[in-house]
């Protein structure tokens, strides 16, 4: 079963979706999208079957969202996958495609509803969170 992560190196929240899909002992397909973007069908795709909206899946905090103005009310989904088209940066990240679906990883650990394999051991963010326990079980928070 193929695990392919669209993954931002210099993304915290991306290397720790990636160590998790690794704790399942499982080496995904990484697509450095920054490097090699998605096409548009690709992206519509993914969007489409992560069951999100197009607005959900653009990086609201980079600063090309404010200096193309997408933050006005009338900029349509077309105009949002342009822009995220020709700038990647903002694509949200991580997206992971596994088992037939997708999920844009924010928090990390939403990888885990969707990989085909159990945690393979204790797994601590790197912020210090700890995510999985000596019996690869998801710790619950709160």
């Amino acid at each position: 079963m193929t695990v392919t992560i669209y993954h931002n190196p210099d993304c915290g929240t991306s290397r720790n979706t990636l160590a998790i899909i690794r704790n399942a002992g499982i080496e995904p397909v990484i697509i450095d999208y920054l490097q090699a973007p998605p096409d548009r069908a690709t992206l519509v795709d993914l969007i489409a079957r992560s069951g999100l909206v197009v607005h959900d899946v653009v990086r609201q905090k980079e600063p090309a969202y404010a200096a193309l103005k997408l933050d006005t009310p009338v900029t349509t989904d077309n105009e949002l996958v342009d822009a995220m088209l020709a700038h990647p940066i903002l694509i949200n990240r991580p997206l992971v495609v596994a088992r037939g679906q997708v999920r844009l990883c924010r928090p990390s650990e939403i990888v885990l509803d969707i990989l085909p394999a159990p945690q393979q051991g204790a797994y601590t963010k790197e912020d210090g969170e700890r995510v999985i326990d000596e019996q690869g079980k998801r710790v619950q928070h709160g």
